[in-house]
């Protein structure tokens, strides 16, 4: 019987470590993203997204994950008020999320017009969301929160995604913020100074 050896890597220095492969997290928390998505605009749904591992979701192209080196997942975190957090939509692809503090409701359906299903996710506990669930979810707690999300490997700008509920790309388009065929967000000419409001609101950056 031949005994299979792992495969052999070369040495990873402690700068290499620091530099390619930890992220701190005071130094993530002023690289988070206040308008990831059309639905960051949107009263109830602002949030800062973060992207640790590959390129999780996203409509807006301006973003660099902290560790770039390929994994067969995908991984972000979310942080928002009060009352706040992703509005309907679905993917074609697995989310599996665990609160890293606070409370969150997360509401699902088969459809983007019904909602058929709703839980509480606490410190702790997790939740995975199976491909073309119509999902969103929110910050119940009375402080900021933080989610940690663990995505299925997918192509980001590969075509529409995520899928937004109607009433959510009607509300977005109010505030300009529209996206493309292959997902990208179609940006307002008042995009930077929208932004640098977001997340002075959301206090981007703070614990």
């Amino acid at each position: 019987m031949t005994v299979q050896e792992p495969k052999v890597k070369k040495a990873v220095t402690n700068e290499e470590m620091e530099n390619n492969w930890i992220v701190r997290f005071d130094e993530m928390k002023p690289k988070g993203i206040p308008l990831m998505f059309i639905d960051s605009i949107i009263p109830g749904h602002q949030r800062i997204n973060y992207t640790l591992i590959g390129d999780t979701a996203s409509e807006n192209d301006n973003f660099t994950p902290e560790i770039t080196e390929p994994h067969g997942f995908q991984i972000g975190m979310v942080k928002a008020q009060k009352g706040n957090g992703p509005a309907y939509h679905t993917h074609d692809y697995i989310e599996s999320f665990l609160p890293l503090s606070g409370k969150w409701r997360f509401y699902w359906g088969k459809g983007p017009d019904e909602i058929e299903g709703e839980t509480i996710i606490n410190q702790w506990d997790l939740i995975s969301l199976p491909p073309g669930l119509w999902r969103g979810f929110e910050n119940i707690s009375e402080e900021d929160a933080w989610i940690f999300a663990v995505l299925e490997q997918h192509q980001v700008f590969d075509g529409k995604d995520p899928y937004w509920s109607p009433k959510v790309i009607k509300d977005a388009a109010k505030y300009g913020f529209h996206a493309n065929e292959l997902g990208k967000m179609i940006k307002p000419d008042n995009f930077e100074e929208l932004e640098k409001e977001i997340a002075d609101k959301l206090k981007m950056g703070e614990k």
